[in-house]
């Protein structure tokens, strides 16, 4: 239950058969769902038509609240992209929804975006100094412009985002259909995923593997760090000169970002918070009675900690899913309100017990807090709070909206005086060496805990 925000979700969709891809495109941002829950947007072009045109519908909302059959029924295309947005950057209005659309020389272009540009004044300032009048800020919008830009000059629209690619500093999964091709772009360092799959002839790209599944799609293989995939009516081609050694896979897909049915660059996310669960027991045992996990990302990392201490898991919370996310509350009280209104304790699991409670991460210290007294209320003996991942310390830059370290509790609090804040009767988190064993050696970003940033941000 963690107060870390998700970043966005993208996907892409190409029928090579021109099968029409807009129903694909919103099973599959359903399931991308949990990576933003603030606004969603498809764009769909049919290649059959001598005159290809880009429709698109976006709004502000949930997808089952921005689509209806009335306005899927008006996006036919056997070409696509959709995104489900969490505003890591910009202001949560509808003219910041994805995907953008722009008209120009060449046609129209349409994008979705995944991640955070950290050079957005340079990308800005040279799109001015050629003559641009241009107002935002915002990553997305600069890619799009620059790829635009740069089409007018290049035999293609991969060349374009070749030129454009160069120039990005930060991280980025990208999705991007021309009037005839459909382009993925994964960042050099890996760290925002990108996966590709196929059904029957239909080619597909998502944020998660989970994506897939939903669209009824096979897993082909994970879009690598630095690759761009073009798919167009003669195949698939890649382009792998952005390709660098140095990679770092954003751990907090594995702890927190991803559902628990993807599967990231090799690793299974199940398998890996079982496997957060198993060391942190293994740094950090402690003598119980029950193990209980927090809904819904704690729940598995419980399991491990309960597999490997032999003490039984249960399940403590009942979690209503049709209460919004607590982390959009204004307020601390309406944040804390929020989580007595979304779990409720399962008295009988707790009472008397001396209770392990197993969560995701420790943001402001709040809800951990409200979730301390939950438990002692109904019973609890004690309550041991173990956390799947160390401590926050430092921003993330990357398209994971960490709050301003002043909210972070662990940047001026010990472990020790973070458990007298939340009443808990012991505190300990995973140890940061422990995130590569999790991930069975994928080389990670660790920034938001250690504050080793893998370009050297500061």
């Amino acid at each position: 239950m963690s107060g870390i925000h998700e970043e966005c979700g993208v996907v892409g969709a190409f029928s090579l058969q021109h099968e029409n891809v807009t129903e694909y495109l919103y099973y599959g941002l359903l399931s991308l769902q949990h990576r933003g829950q603030e606004a969603c947007g498809i764009a769909v072009t049919d290649t059959k038509e001598s005159e290809i045109d880009a429709r698109c519908t976006k709004d502000l909302g949930l997808v089952t609240e921005v689509f209806s059959n009335e306005t899927l029924s008006e996006l036919k295309g056997d070409l696509g992209i959709g995104h489900v947005r969490y505003s890591t950057t910009g202001a949560c209005v509808r003219e910041n929804t994805q995907p953008l659309v722009l008209n120009y020389c060449k046609g129209k272009l349409s994008l979705a975006h995944n991640g955070n540009i950290v050079n957005t004044g340079e990308l800005r300032d040279e799109l001015i100094r050629t003559g641009a009048i241009f107002h935002t800020t915002m990553d997305s919008e600069l890619i799009a412009f620059h790829i635009a830009k740069n089409r007018v000059h290049s035999k293609s629209v991969e060349e374009a985002v070749f030129k454009t690619a160069k120039k990005l500093k930060g991280a980025y999964g990208l999705v991007i259909m021309s009037p005839r091709k459909l382009v993925a772009v994964r960042d050099p360092f890996g760290i925002r995923p990108l996966c590709l799959g196929k059904r029957g002839e239909m080619y597909i790209v998502a944020s998660e593997s989970c994506a897939l599944t939903a669209m009824g799609a096979k897993f082909i293989r994970d879009i690598e760090p630095g690759e761009i995939l073009t798919i167009s009516a003669s195949g698939l081609r890649s382009d792998f000169s952005l390709r660098q050694e140095k990679k770092a896979h954003c751990v907090f897909e594995y702890i927190y970002f991803s559902r628990l049915d993807s599967c990231i660059d090799g690793i299974k996310v199940y398998d890996a918070r079982l496997k957060a669960g198993e060391l942190l027991f293994k740094r950090h045992p402690v003598d119980a009675d029950v193990v209980v996990g927090v809904p819904e990302s704690g729940i598995a990392a419980a399991k491990g900690f309960a597999k490997a201490s032999g003490i039984p898991f249960d399940l403590a919370f009942h979690k209503n899913s049709y209460i919004g996310r607590t982390f959009i509350k204004p307020s601390q009280s309406e944040r804390a309100l929020g989580v007595l209104m979304k779990l409720s304790v399962l008295s009988d699991a707790v009472r008397g017990k001396r209770v392990v409670l197993v969560d995701d991460s420790i943001v402001r210290g709040t809800t951990m807090a409200n979730l301390v007294k939950m438990l002692k209320e109904a019973g609890a003996l004690e309550v041991h709070v173990r956390i799947s991942s160390p401590p926050f310390m430092h921003p993330c830059y990357y398209g994971v909206d960490v709050p301003s370290n002043k909210e972070l509790i662990a940047t001026e609090n010990t472990a020790y005086e973070i458990n007298k804040i939340i009443g808990g009767d012991s505190l300990e988190y995973l140890d940061t060496s422990d995130l590569k064993e999790m991930v069975c050696g994928l080389p990670i970003c660790t920034a938001c805990f250690t504050g080793d940033y893998p370009a050297g941000e500061k």
